[in-house]
């Protein structure tokens, strides 16, 4: 079989298709999905396990974040109405506009890695920078997408769907204050904070952890992938990021059985991982490669040894 390193090549190799349809109760997951985790955050914030809170908080947000994606190319498995709906009321639970950043992620997807490409402008970077550039990378999404569908055929109703979103978020500002200071409710308002640290680590996350490193001189390979399967259950398939640029019209329901098929049929194009190896870690923290380290010392201290016993063996063959 002959290797396959473009992603033309790995489109035309590998069966897709079936994998658009979802069953009822899948696409039933995906509306309900982030909200049995957003109840497990409110009840344990209301009753004081900050740690279980923050738990949930995390988790509800990393689900909203796969909904949200799927909605962007219309994968919910719902029409297109009632996804834009459900886009717009997420939009006040995780504090920012979906629609305008459906609007920078599918120019991710026109142009990947491009200089007009704002969602991954981070993975040029530092790890460190993509963190502390957070907040400003967050804002600028919302800034860029309004400005794209400006620029979109039927700009006016893409404009009116980030103002709803917009609106929804403004209306969870205003009763979280309302039921702090008034009522002495603090949940909604802690609820506001922890969403606006979540949404400053995106960049982090959606830009640098899924493309750096990659896209270099004529490599296709634009994205990382990932399979340890704790790591994949606890971010809720988001990590199949390579899959997802090849097949972005498949749900993430079905994207670890596209990754099974992508490795058995274009492994070199999945070969990049999320999680860090030794060899990303030093390149990380600028340190060498401690395992090369203790390889090539554990070679030196062999040969040392080896020679030592040599020297031993002449001198006691001398005494004789």
């Amino acid at each position: 079989m002959s290797t396959i390193n473009s992603m033309k090549q790995a489109r035309q190799a590998v069966q897709w298709k079936d994998l658009r349809t979802l069953a009822w109760w899948q696409v039933l997951l995906n509306v309900l999905l982030p909200y049995p985790f957003l109840a497990l955050a409110w009840w344990s914030a209301w009753q004081g396990y900050v740690i279980l809170a923050l738990l949930g908080w995390f988790l509800f947000f990393t689900a909203s974040f796969r909904q949200a994606h799927d909605g962007f190319h219309r994968s919910l498995g719902l029409g297109k109405r009632a996804t834009d709906w459900l886009l717009c009321l997420s939009s006040g639970l995780l504090i920012t506009s979906n629609h305008a950043i459906r609007q920078t992620h599918l120019q991710h997807h026109r142009a990947p890695l491009d200089e007009s490409d704002v969602e991954a402008s981070f993975y040029k970077l530092k790890w460190w920078q993509a963190i502390a550039g957070g907040t400003s990378f967050w804002l600028s999404l919302q800034w860029h997408g309004l400005a794209l569908a400006n620029e979109r055929s039927g700009a006016r109703r893409e404009r009116h769907k980030i103002y709803a979103d917009f609106a929804c978020v403004a209306v969870m500002l205003v009763l979280a204050l309302v039921l702090c200071f008034s009522f002495d409710i603090t949940v909604l308002l802690y609820h506001v904070l922890v969403m606006v640290v979540a949404n400053s680590f995106v960049g982090f996350v959606a830009g640098w952890c899924v493309h750096h490193g990659c896209g270099n001189g004529d490599d296709e390979i634009i994205a990382r992938t990932e399979r340890n399967w704790l790591v994949n259950l606890l971010t809720f398939n988001l990590l199949f990021h390579m899959e997802h640029h090849l097949f972005p019209t498949v749900p993430t329901n079905h994207l670890p059985q596209l990754a099974k098929r992508l490795d058995k049929i274009a492994p070199e194009m999945t070969r990049l991982r999320v999680m860090p190896n030794s060899s990303d870690l030093s390149n990380m923290f600028g340190v060498p490669n401690d395992v090369a380290n203790i390889e090539n010392g554990q070679k030196k201290l062999m040969v040392s040894k080896k020679i030592i016993a040599d020297m031993n063996g002449k001198f006691v063959e001398g005494l004789g």
